[in-house]
């Protein structure tokens, strides 16, 4: 399946949008995590869990999701292909163990520290609110990296597709010569 020009723009447009409101939230996440764990001040510790409870919630998976899905409709939907360039195929394994991250490290880490400090209690461990955002910051920044780079040329599959294609190109060119 090949998408139309505007199609294909359109979903680009998406995908960018989502990525970098998943890059920008995750930010956010990072400040406020950093702040919680940084201040003695229950009620701004309070205040910043709670910031990221909110995020986590309502924002990160269906960022998460979109982000994923307008990837790999992008890549199905062009000639960029999911397994035929290495930096595609990277991207889109990454972005779906940050996603399978999101929901089973990130936000059970958040909830946790929320409970607890909703609880009256003090943070329990900075690394709940703060390891989550910043190995996915990391991930994310690559991602983009990659993105505008593409580096490291096209998979095995891609190569193998490159010559069977160029191979046909050249039967057609032969054909054409001799009708």
């Amino acid at each position: 399946m090949k998408l139309s020009r505007p199609a294909r723009r359109a979903l680009l447009v998406v995908h960018v949008v989502a990525s970098a409101g998943w890059l920008g939230l995750t930010l956010g996440l990072l400040a406020l995590g950093l702040t919680a764990a940084a201040t003695a001040s229950p009620a701004t510790v309070e205040a910043g869990v709670r910031g990221m409870k909110l995020f986590a919630d309502w924002l990160l998976l269906p960022l998460a999701v979109l982000t994923l899905v307008s990837g790999v409709v992008l890549a199905l939907g062009t000639a960029w292909g999911l397994a035929r360039h290495r930096w595609v195929f990277t991207k889109f394994w990454l972005t779906l163990a940050t996603t399978t991250a999101t929901v089973f490290a990130l936000r059970p880490g958040v909830n946790a520290a929320f409970t607890a400090v909703a609880a009256g209690e003090p943070l329990p461990d900075a690394g709940d609110v703060l390891f989550g955002p910043v190995v996915s910051l990391s991930a994310y920044v690559f991602m983009t990296v990659i993105s505008v780079l593409k580096p490291w040329g096209p998979t095995r599959r891609g190569r193998g597709l490159r010559r069977r294609a160029g191979g046909l190109r050249q039967e057609e060119t032969v054909h054409n010569m001799t009708s």
